[in-house]
């Protein structure tokens, strides 16, 4: 059967960047200390996250048409239909977002929101156990929906024998009908998407002083971490007072 361009290369790359950026993020997170200079990479990838899903909301209105919030199938009995198919040997085929990934897409954007919020109140000094607990309860949700949803593509992938997996990268999927066609790749779009994240993350780099784990965001000033010279002048008063006990 005959192959049609479902998304585009804007969508595509949205796609890459947004994993790329959590799983970075998580992975600091769960992987580097809470004290350590680079755990603030984590805070950097989660701005970077958040940053694409800003420049993806903004496509899901101009994009193409598989890109648009309005090809989501977001209605409840679809998506109980959808389960029921996929494991009775009915149920319908999609072009573009089935429904168990259409509510994928929109948990994940949510969440993506809500840790951007979260962090950012902690970064900005509302930093409490309240607020953590949040923010990390969020993060392990996003791991658990990206988990069902590769299960769910593995699924799809057993039952109709297609290569669902490969769409994301060369944005192509079978027609389910004659009269379907093509959506518009917009490559320049795409490398503008890509271009705009590289000048954003560099800009967060440039504003970033490692010393002091303290960023300039447009004028704001978050704390990414404990200032090490500040620990480091507790710890030379905190050894001075246990010498003159000892005098």
């Amino acid at each position: 059967m005959r192959q049609v361009l479902v998304y585009d290369f804007p969508t595509r790359v949205f796609h890459w960047l947004f994993a790329g950026f959590f799983i970075t993020a998580f992975a600091i997170s769960n992987w580097v200390d809470d004290d350590s200079a680079r755990f603030s990479l984590h805070m950097l990838a989660g701005m970077g996250m958040v940053f694409v899903v800003g420049l993806r909301l903004v496509w899901s209105l101009v994009g193409t048409r598989h890109a648009r919030l309005a090809d989501l199938s977001l209605n409840p009995m679809q998506l109980l239909g959808y389960f029921k198919g996929m494991f009775t040997g009915g149920g319908g085929r999609w072009i573009g977002h089935n429904p168990a990934s259409s509510w994928a897409a929109v948990v994940m954007i949510g969440l993506a929101l809500g840790l951007g919020t979260t962090g950012y109140l902690m970064a900005t000094g509302g930093e409490n156990d309240s607020i953590k607990e949040v923010h990390e309860l969020m993060a392990n949700a996003f791991l658990v929906v990206v988990l069902l949803h590769i299960a769910g593509v593995v699924l799809h992938v057993l039952k109709h024998r297609d290569r669902l997996p490969a769409a994301m990268v060369t944005g192509r999927k079978q027609a389910l009908s004659d009269d379907q066609v093509s959506v518009r790749a917009v490559p320049v779009a795409g490398w503008a998407l890509i271009a705009l994240t590289g000048l954003f993350m560099g800009y967060l780099v440039q504003h970033y002083d490692a010393q002091a784990r303290t960023l300039d965001l447009f004028g704001i000033t978050l704390q990414l971490g404990e200032n090490e010279s500040e620990g480091g002048s507790e710890t030379e008063g905190e050894n001075e007072s246990e010498e003159h006990e000892d005098d």
